[in-house]
């Protein structure tokens, strides 16, 4: 897979780059792609300005953990350019642009894994304060907003995403304004009313306010409305469980905070959701275009679950249960939580995004994170998950089959438009 990689580098049109999907699954697959890197750095060597191999470096830079570094890249490339091609992805006769954020990778909605497969031709725009647009824009028929806004950072490049927007010449899907909706401590407000649906209380808190509670100089309700231990602390902004904790009582605060470093914390009731088993199971589903999809099952023994710590590979009956799941969600999980499901849908009012949920022993949909950006991918292998792949390709063509829906409808409008005038 790295040899065709870098014969890819190679042979690859001007303004292309890899992209994060491909890179992704080299790694996931286990490949060594030190070699890649080199000769991503020969490539800059004798071209400095191709900054698709810039690109493609800061990825692999930050594969290899060095976030810092890889960042840097990735701004050096944006010096040189701000629309990038994906290799493999052109020629569709629907022309997507994506509009994303200078973040670090996996920060942004994974386009290129929903679009694989497709016809639908894929460029990224980045949009970044001080980085002026290009003018003309790209040709496309259609755009998507990919940049998240689950941080302070996050949320300056998709408000500057919004400001461009006003007068867009195209249909644009997942408005920064609806974005918006998803953080944690919006959530609640935007989903009350929501029936069926039960979300942990959930309120932002600098180090400062949870020092003092720590020391006795505040209560934890002064902090979260009605809050009592336990609690669920997690940095803004973290994912993939990075500093996620319960905290059992005030006394344990100032141990947490010498360990992390964050200045800005959520601060959640914890739900004790597990099953009557003992154990804890949680979902991943992806909205398109208001549908639910599932994506994973996770189970696990603690109450701390994403689906790398549940070892699904590792457990046949883990594995069935997951698959009874998938085959049966729509008479199963989608029609028990129905109202839930098509509430929330109609309350964020985005064409595409994601949940991580839970069944409470009441029967109620526990949503714990609703984002545009949770990763989706095909990656597993199919002969230990062999149920997982018709669903995956479900997921993708239901993302590409929207895309081309809303950009012909576009086009037609146009057409009237221009009849009408």
């Amino acid at each position: 897979m790295t040899a065709n990689l870098i014969e890819c580098v190679r042979h690859r049109a001007a303004g292309e780059r890899l992209g994060v999907a491909a890179l992704t699954r080299a790694a996931y697959a286990g490949e060594d792609l030190a070699p890649l890197a080199q000769a991503l750095r020969e490539t800059v060597l004798r071209d400095p300005a191709d900054a698709g191999a810039l690109m493609d470096l800061s990825v692999i830079e930050q594969m290899h953990g060095d976030l810092e570094k890889g960042l840097t890249i990735q701004a050096l490339a944006l010096h040189r350019a701000q629309v990038y091609g994906t290799a493999g992805t052109g020629g569709g006769t629907i022309r997507l642009l994506v509009l994303a954020a200078p973040l670090a990778m996996g920060a942004n909605t994974p386009v290129e894994f929903l679009l694989g497969g497709s016809t639908v031709s894929l460029r990224t725009l980045y949009i970044a304060p001080g980085i002026p647009l290009p003018d003309p824009l790209p040709d496309h028929d259609i755009a998507f907003v990919a940049a998240p806004g689950d941080s302070d950072a996050s949320r300056v490049f998709l408000r500057e995403i919004a400001d461009a927007l006003p007068g867009w010449p195209r249909p644009v899907l997942n408005a920064p304004e609806a974005i918006m909706r998803l953080e944690r401590d919006r959530s609640e407000a935007v989903l009350s009313g929501v029936p069926g649906l039960r979300l942990p209380r959930t309120a932002r808190c600098s180090r400062a306010l949870l020092a003092a509670v720590g020391k006795g100089e505040l209560e934890a309700r002064d902090v979260l409305y009605g809050g009592r231990f336990p609690l669920v602390v997690r940095p803004v902004g973290a994912h993939a469980g990075r500093d996620l904790a319960k905290l059992e009582s005030a006394a344990e605060i100032g141990a947490y905070l010498d360990g992390c470093a964050d200045e800005d914390f959520f601060l959640s009731d914890f739900v004790d959701y597990r099953s009557a088993d003992g154990r804890y199971r949680k979902y991943r589903l992806v909205f398109v275009d208001g549908r639910p999809h599932p994506c994973h099952m996770a189970i696990a023994e603690e109450w701390k679950v994403w689906y790398m710590n549940a070892n699904m590979a590792g457990s046949a009956a883990k594995r069935a249960e997951e698959a009874a799941f998938m085959d049966g969600f729509e008479t199963g999980f989608a029609r028990r939580h129905a109202a839930a499901l098509s509430g929330m849908a109609r309350a964020f009012g985005l064409d595409y995004f994601g949940i991580d949920c839970a069944e409470d022993r009441d029967g109620a949909l526990v949503l714990f994170e609703a984002d545009n950006a949770l990763i989706v991918h095909d990656m597993d292998p199919a002969d230990v998950f062999p149920y997982k792949p018709p669903r995956m390709r479900a997921v993708f063509d239901a993302f590409a089959g929207m895309v081309a829906r809303r950009a012909r409808a576009g086009r037609r409008g146009q057409d009237a438009a221009r009849l009408a005038g």
